[in-house]
């Protein structure tokens, strides 16, 4: 199969910290690859390299076919980075915001202009395209962000943690614009914490820990490998909560977990389900809701990293979640490609 963004045994070490250990993945064109981990797992490092950012110690990555190292200039023409926080000029507005980036690029003053109401109109930022960015809600800088990265008409994006710290409403905005540019024939790299944009947006994912791939399929795939099913228990009575996390404890064998006034817990056996009724009949618990549902891919990351997922407040590590100084303008320069 030919992949629009691949890596094969890709290593990359920060003095001590091997943040890519062996990395192996690939993107298919037109398709959203979701890369998941936890913070410092080497998400963002992996995406770095893709954007021709910093170099692998050892392996290979490859963009459209080309060589990150060896052909950094083609990948540069090709791709669009959107990092996790907005690099757009908070003084300018975002007409000139866009307008500049388009000359940056080569554009004319006239192709330039056209191209930045395009894309102002696009990202439902017209009404606001003469305000200074700075005026702009998290949602609106995040819009012109990736408007910013499109100028160039990329044909493959990396997004790293764009929906970070944005509300759910802006979130759901960034998605329908995501899906329309894959539906257009875009190939997109999302690496995210949020698991359900991960569900909503990946065709495939890849989850990395501690520099290391430790799943990859679909998300259908990873719940099904994981555990189809999830029994839910929630007491008549909140004061039970207690005796019913330890009575299902005690039948699932497995992981179970207290959510509000709920306790969960994988289904292995078939037997689970009639076992835990039986014992809060036995033990007199009047039951408020008892539920088989299928596995979120919250869960499937909890079963394979030992933790939930938290989005990110801060970069992921030095070296990883932000640019060193030298590579600031590169980065500035990538992103607007």
């Amino acid at each position: 199969m030919t992949y629009a963004i691949e890596a094969e045994g890709l290593v990359k070490r920060f003095k001590e910290t091997e943040a890519l250990a062996g990395v192996d993945l690939g993107a298919r064109q037109g398709s959203v690859l979701g890369l998941l981990g936890p913070n410092g797992a080497g998400k963002t490092t992996a995406v770095r390299i893709f954007a021709t950012l910093l170099e692998p110690d050892a392996g290979h990555a490859r963009v459209a076919g080309y060589d990150v190292v060896r052909d950094a200039g083609a990948v540069r023409s090709m791709v669009g980075l959107t990092g996790q926080y907005a690099a757009v000029d908070e003084n300018l507005t975002g007409t000139e915001n866009l307008l500049l980036i388009g000359r940056l690029l080569g554009l004319g003053r006239r192709e330039a202009k056209a191209r930045a109401g395009e894309l102002l109109e696009r990202f439902q930022l017209a009404y606001a395209a003469g305000r200074a960015a700075k005026t702009y809600s998290g949602g609106m800088r995040r819009r012109l962000d990736l408007a910013a990265s499109l100028v160039g008409r990329p044909s493959i994006l990396f997004l790293d943690e764009p929906t970070t710290g944005l509300d759910p409403h802006s979130r759901g905005e960034l998605w329908d614009l995501l899906r329309a540019l894959v539906a257009d024939g875009a190939t997109a790299l999302l690496t995210t914490q949020y698991l359900n944009e991960a569900d909503v947006l990946a065709d495939d994912i890849v989850v990395i820990d501690r520099g290391r791939v430790i799943a990859e399929g679909t998300p259908d795939q990873l719940k099904s490998q994981v555990g189809g099913q999830v029994l839910e228990v929630r007491p008549l009575r909140a004061e039970d909560l207690g005796r019913v996390h330890a009575l299902v404890a005690r039948a699932a064998g497995s992981r179970t977990e207290i959510e509000g006034e709920t306790v969960t817990a994988p289904v292995k056996d078939p037997e689970l389900m009639p076992a835990v009724v039986r014992a809060l009949d036995r033990e007199g618990i009047a039951v408020g809701e008892l539920a088989l549902r299928r596995s979120s891919l919250d869960e499937v990351f909890l079963a394979l990293t030992g933790h939930r997922a938290e989005p990110a407040a801060e970069p992921e590590e030095p070296g990883e979640g932000s640019a060193a100084p030298d590579d600031a303008e590169r980065e500035k320069a990538v992103s607007r490609s």
